[in-house]
């Protein structure tokens, strides 16, 4: 008759081996630092990638389960610097991306956007792919999009009824109108469509989760670029009250996503058996269009928090950094 200690060890060979390893990319920004809490709270074994070490230390009080945490130096421009990471590897999050809403010069705009932003970031990607093939054992990546590539006008800029992964906005029309974020949408379009052509060319399995405005609370040690933008009403910011403006006029109205939901969502379409493609994730649909998630709801995904709980969230996490004064203050 078998022990209780024999079977303990028995157990524990069993959970190993249904342990799934999933490297994040980007783990010190807002979404990969919450993605990299969300799988080791799942059990999972997690290689977060940084480019400087230094500024994860804080977040490693915060990884619980970090004793199934390994972090990787790697960047995006540094070809090959992901093979180590994504070796053993079951997925990959790409969540790293250059923040960069507009450029930093006016004369060669095209060519200085070309060059230092949208090349990097495609090459970036490639570089990531890449290292998913050698490493034979990654069976799926999920690239963080964003709603920035998404519009809710049709062709004659008339509003849509119902806006969904489809309504992809097209790359001419962003480098016409330069509107503000145009470098950030611009980079993440090109990034994509180019991610999901060497995904088709070499049979990569590859899923987008298109991002609304991510907000809720967080554990960077500053307030993130999405957050601030959102409340760019309430601080009076200049610029980033003219990037919420624009994704108003281009949306007809600031579709949000907390950031719990969205990481769910990211670790739900990796699992999923069905998934493809592109996925919208958001949680508040409004007039004039309906920003539809159906596609991943339908899937069986589920989100846990509504509109009030994402705002009152993020205004008390905020109030608590210090970014935002008291109220009453």
């Amino acid at each position: 008759m078998e022990d209780s200690k024999s079977r303990e060890v028995v157990d524990q060979a069993e959970r190993k081996g249904c342990q799934k390893t999933y490297c994040v990319t980007g783990a010190t920004g807002y979404v990969g630092s919450w993605l990299v809490k969300t799988l080791l709270e799942s059990g999972s074994i997690v290689h977060a990638t940084v480019r400087d070490p230094v500024k994860c230390l804080h977040l490693l009080s915060m990884w619980t389960g970090s004793d199934r945490l390994r972090l990787f130096r790697a960047d995006l421009n540094e070809e090959g610097s992901f093979n180590e990471a994504v070796k053993g590897c079951d997925g990959v999050f790409h969540v790293a991306t250059p923040m960069e809403f507009g450029a930093a010069v006016e004369e060669n705009i095209e060519s200085y956007v070309q060059s230092h932003i949208i090349d990097p970031a495609i090459n970036g990607t490639l570089n990531l792919l890449r290292a998913c093939l050698e490493s034979k054992s990654v069976k799926r990546v999920v690239f963080t999009s964003s709603i920035s590539t998404i519009t809710a006008k049709d062709s004659n800029g008339e509003w849509r009824p119902v806006v969904d992964e489809s309504c992809q906005t097209p790359i001419d029309h962003v480098w016409k109108t330069r509107a503000n974020g145009w470098v950030y949408a611009l980079s993440k379009l090109l990034t994509e469509e180019a991610a999901f052509r060497f995904a088709i060319d070499n049979g990569i399995d590859l899923v987008s989760v298109i991002t609304s405005t991510v907000a809720g609370p967080f554990l960077t040690s500053n307030v993130p670029s999405s957050i601030q933008v959102l409340l760019s009403l309430l601080t009076g910011d200049p610029e980033l009250f003219g990037i919420l403006s624009a994704v108003n006029a281009r949306m007809g109205s600031i579709a949000l996503v907390h950031i719990e939901d969205i990481c769910r969502a990211h670790l739900f379409l990796m699992e999923h058996d069905k998934a493809e493609g592109r996925f919208l994730g958001e949680d508040l649909n409004q007039a004039p269009s309906e920003i539809s998630s159906k596609k991943l709801r339908d899937l069986g995904f589920e989100y846990k928090h509504g509109v009030q709980n994402i705002i009152h969230q993020t205004v008390i996490g905020c109030q608590g950094y210090g970014f935002l004064p008291p109220i009453g203050s």
